[in-house]
């Protein structure tokens, strides 16, 4: 109330902001007057007089920045290099803040000149994605404020059909005359392709060029050229999928990206909100093969969800025929078993139509959710599900296998799905005296192999029971070509390419008979925030962003401003109509659906999923009723469906229009009243008009029943309020008349899930009868309160996720400059590699010469003899074991300093015999080290994540356990790739060999995300065309190996070596290519250990 009061007096804090623009809008119109005397060429001249000015202001900052970065590539000195790049950091942030002050003061003359550029083109005919559009648009003042609010990196919340396509072209156009590129980012590939032909326009009348990413082939010169445009129109997943092929490829001119210097994010909720949940990831082949044991035990599990069916319907019907009789005989015993049936029905289907129509019946449910109560409150809740043979946790979407449920799994072996501590029983074999070392070893290696099979199996087994009890085809998925499609649940697209990780999607295709595919390991993954983060400025527009202007802020620092419309809002939203059960609600739209297109109006039929849009379908087509779908299997005809949308009697079936942005225009004559043809700007006296016009219409939009304009009718509500929002917001643009409904039921997931225990009295109280609407203020209360509590807990997941990333984030960044470091070669690349070396040396001669330790502790054969077989480092000058310590070192640091400078002469001398090829062969093994170790990095971090939430059972909190073990992680990681780069380099030697085609990038590189990463579901790649040029997930190809010369072979050792390339006698012979393959390093080791190859023979 006291809100509501001060914004009456000083205004709101959007009438504030309006306020303070308003002189720049009025700055921007005084230089349109001026510019309307321009000819066509004068105005182009604009851009270039833009440019010269930004570059004259700009020219001491950038300057400053290009001296640094060239001072740290001649710097050799470990500290000089730090102490530079925390200056070249330093140097670009004044530099941007040099290009944001000039740009402030261009700021009105540019926007006049777009604005006038778009009066210019008024009238004239072009061809936008194979159609024919006329140019119809000049800016509004209201955009011109949405664009000066995008330029200060806030967010824009535009009604739809406010423009914003148009909106973006004002600061896209001001931020790219600084030269360092502007991004609209939207969220499908038809609007950045129509966007980009579409406001192209514009800035090609201003002579500045666009590219859309999306029309090109990812790590082509076509997609290079795009980014290298002054304006890049592109899809958020290949943005951020480019940035990490850029840090993936073995050479600097496959990079396409050159910085994130400004970005606008279209439909801003929609990416940084709803995909946040979605890690970008890019993926390879596992290195082993286990399609077949998730085929194997399919089976099992399919016949373990049969039985569980009837288990569950025995639970329906006893607990009905309870229920019956504690009604009949006021029993409360009756009545608690009644509720703990019903209960353990729920856990085991909780879709369960038998169920769904028992809980609907009077009471029921107030007698199932105070049983619920009194089990938890009693930690009963283990005793329920063994009623069960598996228990189904909706709401953090997760299953457990009773003890039943294992003993018809596995009925012969009760320790099947016992994992044995295997450090225990390791230690018992070491430990006995009776076997000797090499039968220990056998023990042990015997030991970790029944391990990993039996996990293995376990963990399969779990994933096909998540596949068969929470994955529904055409609601996660639809099959399409034989493959299973995830399905995006907030834009209702099919998410081709895309897999879910951790064996998930092998168990869905398993429990579908399709083709499993093997499974996939990440190569290289970064999360939507941390990617959008790099920006040095993002602006974002949408239709609803203020229902998330918190997260705005906490996570990206974003601001919203609400952009007042360019005519009121008119359309009508009524208020929901609620049924007691699915049935009776589809029904109900049915009607409504017939009884408003006898009226000829156009109806936008909102959906969640695929299959209930195909239910509606059904239904209008047995009433007779002509009708479109659009849905993730009618995806390709989405332009069309839309743009005949708004015709006359029109009726169309949508999945998740969030996120389509594309407005569905009304035809004049589905705007019939007087009223309402004037305020939408229409001809009063054209054709279908009424002449409606009562103080009702005036008042609140129309009249007339039902309303002009386009009708909305959801099916159920969103778990956002904002998706809700973005299906209303398709009714009422630029002023037209609308209308919306809602048709809920208590049987729909939301209402389920999250309606509280008091609803259900309620419900009893009113005494709905079957068929009846329900209306009470407590129920349009209680669907606010459950929206809300779903988006607390998404966004709790959203930021958990963050924080996970966070903690990668810094470690990607420090590999990735590494990379970066290695590609652009130079001093830059021999200043980072002699580090590496220098400090691996360094904790090499730290093992045998301890700091402060007296000579006669040093261990000086011990080193020499290291230095020789790690690094080929004969160094001569350290006595031996019969010769004493040697008195010519007086301490540890002698010893250190003098093999630091012999090393440094011998590393100078060795790149130097390499000649031509010296920055080849350093830049090879630099990346080859650092990918195949990332890699395994990013392995063992998965790893960790999925096992870190189980340290919450000893009372401690997994994300401290998480950073603290990831640290550890990452420490030796680095101390991997020093001790490898340097053992590597010191090693390979450069043989001349016949000209033949190097192989090329691996076959399959796939991109993907998780559908809900943050709640319980992984992420991982699967098959893909999208195969990229010049990546070397740690493998890489070229003309210098290492692999053929043995450690202990000599550098004079030519003709051995000459035998080996030949295929002669030699230490070790190399089978041809074609017939032999290495082991991945997280594959089984071919010796059958069990251990991994990286740990057993493919150990450095």
């Amino acid at each position: 109330m006291l809100k509501n009061v001060v914004s009456q007096i000083v205004g709101t804090r959007f009438d504030r902001e309006m306020k303070r623009i308003r002189p720049v809008i009025a700055q921007i119109k005084e230089h349109e007057q001026r510019l309307s005397a321009f000819t066509d060429e004068q105005l182009r001249e604009q851009t270039d007089l833009f440019r010269e000015v930004i570059a004259q202001r700009t020219a001491p900052a950038e300057a400053r920045v290009t001296e640094l970065r060239e001072e740290r590539a001649k710097a050799e000195d470990p500290a000089t290099r730090a102490d530079l790049t925390a200056g070249i950091a330093d140097a670009e942030s004044a530099w941007h803040k040099a290009i944001q002050e000039v740009l402030h003061e261009v700021l009105p003359e540019a926007f006049a000149t777009v604005r006038e550029t778009c009066r210019r083109l008024l009238g004239r005919e072009f061809e936008v994605t194979g159609n024919k559009v006329v140019w119809d648009m000049v800016p509004y003042d209201v955009q011109l404020f949405g664009g000066i609010v995008l330029h200060q990196g806030k967010i824009a919340e535009m009604a739809t059909g406010e423009g914003k396509t148009l909106v973006a072209t004002m600061p896209l156009y001001l931020n790219a005359l600084a030269g360092r590129g502007a991004h609209l980012v939207t969220v499908n590939e038809y609007l950045a392709r129509r966007d980009s032909q579409w406001m192209g326009l514009v800035f090609d009348f201003l002579g500045l060029k666009v590219g859309c990413i999306d029309e090109t082939r990812p790590g082509t010169e076509e997609r290079r050229e795009a980014y290298a445009a002054d304006i890049t129109y592109g899809t958020n997943n290949e943005f951020g999928f480019d940035y990490l092929r850029d840090n993936m490829v073995v050479d600097l001119k496959h990079r396409v990206q050159r910085g994130h210097s400004f970005a606008i994010i279209d439909e801003v909720d929609s990416v940084l909100v709803d995909e946040a949940r979605t890690p970008l990831i890019i993926s390879g082949p596992a290195g082993r093969d286990d399609r077949d044991i998730y085929q194997k035990h399919n089976q099992q599990v399919a016949a373990l969800a049969r039985k569980q069916a009837q288990v569950v319907n025995k639970l329906v019907a006893d607990g009905a025929r309870l229920l019956e009789e504690a009604e009949a005989n006021d029993d409360p015993q009756a009545r608690w078993d009644a509720g703990l049936k019903l209960l353990a029905a729920r856990r085991g289907g909780p879709k369960h139509r038998r169920l769904l129509k028992v809980l609907a019946q009077t009471g029921a449910k107030q007698v199932l959710q105070k049983t619920e109560a009194d089990v938890m409150r009693e930690k009963r809740m283990p005793e329920v599900d063994e009623l069960l043979l598996f228990a189904i946790e909706e709401r953090i979407h997760s299953v457990h296998i009773s003890d039943r449920g294992l003993e018809i799994l596995s009925p012969n072996d009760p320790e099947a799905f016992t994992v044995p501590d295997i450090s225990e029983e390791v230690q018992q074999v070491e430990d006995r005296p009776d076997l000797d070392a090499d039968q220990k070893r056998a023990e042990i290696e015997a030991l970790e192999t029944a391990y990993a099979e039996k996990s293995e199996r376990i963990h399969v087994i779990h994933q096909l029971v998540k596949a068969h009890a929470l994955y529904e085809k055409d609601v996660e998925y639809v099959l399409e070509d034989g493959s299973v499609v995830i399905v995006d649940e907030f834009t209702g697209r099919k998410m081709r390419g895309r897999r879910w990780s951790d064996g998930l999607h092998q168990a869905v295709e398993a429990k579908e008979k399709v083709q499993v595919r093997g499974e996939t390991q990440t190569l290289a993954t970064i999360t939507i925030q941390n990617y959008f983060r790099m920006y040095d400025k993002i602006g974002g527009m949408t239709g609803t962003a203020e229902t998330e202007e918190g997260e705005f802020h906490e996570i990206y620092g974003l601001d919203v401003s609400v952009i007042p419309t360019n005519r009121p809002v008119r359309r009508t939203d009524h208020d929901d109509a609620v049924f007691q059960t699915k049935k009776e609600k589809y029904a109900a739209l049915i009607d409504e659906i017939e009884r408003i297109n006898k009226e000829g109006l156009p109806i936008l039929v909102g959906t969640t999923s695929v299959e209930v849009s195909e239910l509606v379908s059904r239904m209008l087509k047995r009433r007779g009723l002509t009708h479109e779908v659009l849905n993730a299997k009618q995806h390709e005809r989405e332009a069309q469906i839309v743009q005949d949308a708004g015709q006359p009697g029109a009726i169309t079936i949508a999945t998740n229009m969030a996120g389509r942005g594309t407005d569905i225009k009304i035809a004049d004559q589905c705007i019939r009243c007087a009223d309402c043809r004037t305020r939408s700007g229409r001809d009063v006296a054209a054709p279908g008009a009424s002449s409606v016009s009562d103080s009702a219409a005036k008042d609140r939009g129309c009249g007339e029943d039902p309303s002009c304009g386009l009708q909305i009718l959801g099916t159920e509500r969103h778990e956002s309020r904002r998706i809700d929002r973005q299906l209303r917001g398709r009714a009422g643009r630029q002023g037209d008349p609308g209308a919306s409904l809602f048709f809920l039921s208590l049987e729909d997931d939301l209402m389920r899930l999250f309606m509280p225990e008091r609803m259900a009295k309620v419900m009893d109280r009113l005494g709905v009868q079957e068929g009846e609407v329900i209306a009470h203020p407590w129920i349009t209360k209680s669907i606010e309160r459950a929206q809300k509590r779903v988006e607390l807990q998404h966004f709790q997941a959203r930021k958990r996720l963050l924080e996970y990333d966070d903690v990668m984030n810094q470690q990607r960044e420090v590999v990735y400059d590494l990379r970066l470091y290695a590609l652009e070669g130079g001093e830059d690349l021999r200043g980072e590699t002699w580090e590496m070396i220098e400090s691996s040396l360094r904790e090499t001669m730290d093992e045998r010469l301890p700091e402060g330790s007296p000579p006669e502790t040093w261990d000086l054969e011990g080193l020499r003899q290291k230095l020789l077989i790690d690094y080929f480092l004969r160094a001569d000058f350290l006595p031996g074991d019969e010769e004493g310590p040697g008195a010519e070192f007086g301490s540890p640091e002698d010893v250190h300093e003098r093999v630091v400078d012999f090393a440094r002469d011998q590393v100078r001398a060795k790149l130097d015999s390499f000649g031509d090829v010296r920055e080849q062969v350093l830049r090879f093994v630099v990346l080859s080290v650092l990918d195949e170790k990332w890699k395994d990095h990013l392995y063992d971090l998965d790893h960790l994540r999925s096992s870190i939430q189980y340290r919450s059972w000893g009372q401690k909190d997994p994300l401290i356990e998480y950073k603290k073990e990831a640290y550890e992680l990452f420490v030796h990681l680095m101390e991997d790739i020093r001790k490898t780069v340097a053992a590597r380099l010191m090693r390979v030697q450069v043989s001349v060999r016949p000209t033949h085609p190097l192989p090329g990038p691996p076959a399959v590189t796939a991109l993907s995300g998780a559908s809900a990463a943050a709640t319980g579901l992984g992420a991982a790649g699967g098959d893909s065309d999208l195969v990229t040029a010049g990546v070397a997930p740690g493998s890489g190809s070229g003309p210098v190996g290492y692999g053929d010369v043995p450690a202990s072979l000599r550098a004079d050792d030519s003709a051995q070596r000459a035998a080996m390339r030949a295929g002669g006698a030699g230490p070790r012979k190399r089978a041809p290519a074609a017939s032999t393959r290495e082991p991945g390093r997280n594959a089984p080791c071919p010796c059958g250990s069990g251990k991994k190859y990286k740990k057993c023979h493919g150990k450095l």
